[in-house]
């Protein structure tokens, strides 16, 4: 499995509640790909560089999680298919080598 970060920006019309079903939705579908607890940050709402679909601010919303390369195309699907995202990006991250490091460390 690799380690993914996973920004979504929500449209800032919808209300607080309605924002947090929308993060709910997709931490529970991302931790349902790699079984493991899904790191979430609340960014808050924030000024866009330029407007989307008439917003000019949009609700910050940062995924960290592990996942198998495939299932990364059916949470972008999905992230599609939501009327509420405005924008979304997902990125591998590079694994530290300290990280390899103590794992070889543990193995000896």
């Amino acid at each position: 499995m690799n380690k993914y970060e996973s920004i979504i920006i929500i449209k800032p019309n919808e209300n607080k509640e309605e924002i947090n079903k929308t993060l709910d939705k997709f931490k529970k579908q991302i931790e349902s790909f790699s079984n493991k607890n899904v790191n979430m940050e609340d960014l808050g709402e924030k000024r866009l560089a330029y407007e989307i679909q008439g917003n000019q601010k949009g609700f910050y919303a940062l995924f960290k999680f592990y996942a198998k390369p495939e299932s990364i195309s059916e949470l972008e699907r999905n992230y599609r298919i939501d009327d509420n995202i405005l924008k979304f990006i997902t990125v591998r991250q590079e694994v530290e080598e300290i990280e390899e490091t103590e794992d070889e460390e543990e193995a000896l």
